[in-house]
């Protein structure tokens, strides 16, 4: 009886208002409600935890502890019943009203993918805008150039060397020493030449902006040149973007003759073959579009190298470890899409049966 003479109501909550206010001090941990409200307003220091939901409209009572002198909730016995279809709500609403998809996140590399063609449409739109930062540009442009051609011709001279010595001796032992500079010049035009030369380049050149782009991400730098009113777009992406479209065709060329030069020298003074008719030979099989077209895969190759590093690194999550991971696969995927866009190009340029040697043989 006195237990009952203390009871007074705390709230009473029904599914047609639109505004809830819970008054009093009291600390309320589970509130359950038959609807719920769009706003709920505590006033005067009263607290709230979690929300769950119930079937049926309640009332709640408090009832002062002697103990600690805090009210603690009373439930009335018939609301505490619950049929199955209610306790699964109640469960629901205990997970969070959580749904089937409500924790599922697109894994990492699809959202990475997907910032891959964002990066590039957004460097197309600002080229073809204007918004180019040319200090950066000229900076990055003699990084990827006049910095990597020693490593770039170095590989083509080897590359040109070894290829000569698989089938040099094959085409001696048939009576083909005509041919031998026109096989050379449109493997290297065609093929080996912008091959070489990406794959280089994106050792050297992808890995060191994956890294930088990684580093300053998990560094917080790129937030920093947001609130200096800097796009990072504009200041770290483009510039390296335009640096290796422009400078990859120019290294291609230069690979292309170092090892034609190289190729002759071997085979003139292993093979015995002179090197005025592997140049003689070169001359008749070469056209134009060979160049042409090294240029053009070059070009391509670099941006894919460019783009896919830049957008790795802005992506990097995880500190150190995250950039080394990031720099890894910015590497390989670039490769790849070296490779595929290779055999797309080359299927697209070189359709049909060729003549390009009926003039060497």
């Amino acid at each position: 009886m006195q237990a009952a003479s203390h009871c007074y109501p705390l709230l009473h909550l029904s599914g047609r208002g639109r505004y809830t206010t819970v008054s009093n001090h009291a600390r309320v941990n589970f509130l359950s409600l038959n609807w719920l409200p769009q706003k709920f307003d505590f006033n005067q220091g009263a607290q709230i935890q979690k929300v769950r939901k119930s079937s049926k409209l309640k009332r709640f009572y408090v009832i002062p502890n002697s103990n600690d002198g805090y009210p603690s909730l009373s439930v009335p016995k018939e609301d505490t019943t619950a049929s199955k279809k209610d306790t699964s709500t109640v469960e629901e609403w205990e997970n969070g009203g959580e749904t089937f998809l409500s924790k599922w996140s697109p894994p990492r590399y699809l959202w990475r993918g997907l910032s891959v063609l964002i990066l590039a449409g957004q460097v197309i739109i600002r080229i073809i805008n204007g918004k180019i930062h040319w200090k950066n540009t000229l900076q990055q442009l003699e990084r990827v150039g006049p910095k990597s051609v020693g490593v770039c011709l170095l590989t083509a001279a080897f590359v040109g060397m070894a290829f000569t010595i698989q089938f040099v001796r094959e085409f001696t032992r048939l009576g083909l020493n005509r041919s031998v500079g026109g096989v050379l010049a449109l493997a290297f035009s065609r093929e080996l030449s912008p091959v070489v030369t990406s794959i280089v380049v994106a050792g050297r050149i992808g890995s060191a902006f994956a890294a930088e782009l990684g580093t300053m991400q998990v560094s917080e730098q790129t937030d920093t040149l947001r609130v200096l009113g800097a796009n990072p777009v504009d200041y770290l992406v483009t510039p390296r973007v335009i640096a290796s479209c422009i400078a990859l065709p120019f290294l291609t060329l230069m690979c292309f003759t170092v090892g034609m030069a190289s190729s002759a020298l071997l085979a003139d003074g292993v093979y015995g073959i002179s090197i005025n008719i592997i140049l003689d030979s070169a001359q008749r099989a070469l056209r134009s579009w060979d160049l042409i077209s090294a240029m053009i895969k070059s070009q391509v190759f670099g941006a894919i190298i460019s783009i896919i590093s830049c957008a790795w690194g802005v992506t990097t999550l995880g500190g150190a470890k995250g950039v080394g991971e990031s720099t890894t696969s910015a590497v390989v995927l670039s490769l790849v899409g070296i490779f595929i866009a290779d055999f797309a190009l080359s299927y697209c340029f070189f359709q049909g049966a060729g003549d390009s040697l009926k003039n060497c043989v």
